[in-house]
Formats: structure tokens, sequence, C-alpha cells
């Protein structure tokens, strides 16, 4: 059986999102967070979590009263591993095809165009 990354549910995904923001953090602290963006309880937030560390989305740290977590991965690799995923589910591997998704779901400030230009542009660098 291979160790296939899992892939976080929307609510993990908002809980990797925090820690990214604030670093390595208690339920308490993650879940003040959660609460000031919308309605939360904290035994929900604290089962997350658990969940998460079983599911090597996260590490805790339990040398403390009060476990203190941090992301097993960088965001970079979460969202690599996520685009990666919608890519081959939602656009049958096509990078035209989610780039053109993307592009028509909402418009591209120019600072983004421009770095997609130049993303494309060493892609295309590289391959030669």
């Amino acid at each position: 059986m291979t160790d296939k990354p899992r892939r976080p549910t929307d609510a993990e995904l908002e809980i990797l999102t925090v820690l990214w923001s604030i670093g390595p953090a208690t339920v308490r602290e993650v879940y003040e967070v959660i609460r000031r963006r919308r309605p939360a309880q904290y035994s929900t937030v604290l089962k997350f979590m658990q969940i998460m560390a079983e599911k090597g989305l996260v590490h805790r740290d339990e040398k403390e009263r009060a476990h203190v977590y941090e992301p097993a991965k960088t965001r970079e690799w979460t969202q690599r591993q996520l685009a990666g995923d919608l890519l081959e589910r939602a656009f049958s591997g096509s990078a035209k095809a989610l780039l053109v998704g993307a592009l028509s779901a909402r418009k591209a400030t120019k600072e983004e165009l421009a770095e997609m230009r130049k993303l494309l542009e060493e892609h295309r660098r590289e391959e030669k």
C-alpha cells in the first residue's frame, strides 16, 4: 500500500491556513482565530485537530499541558498537492483547461497575470 498524502477537507484546510498564518499554536489559539471569522465551537476545532494529527496533516507537541500543533507540510507543498489533485479529477490532467477555468471563474489582477507570464516563460525555457 502506498503512503499517499491525504487531502485535507475544507475544515482541515481552514485550520491549516490558520497555522500557516500564525505559526505553531494551541487549539485555543486556532479556535480564537476561527471564531473571529465565523461561529465555531472549541470542541469541534479540538476534534478536527486531533483527527488531523492522526492523519499526519499536523504534528502535535505534547510536552506542555496545552498541546501545540503545527502543519506537517508547508502551504506551498499542500497547494501543489491540491492543484495536482484538482487537475486530475476535474480537468482530465489538462493544465490549459485548469488555467482557462481559473481565469474564467475570477478576473486576475495585472500583477497575477504578469506573474503567470513569468512562470510560463520560465517553464518554456526549462523545456528547451
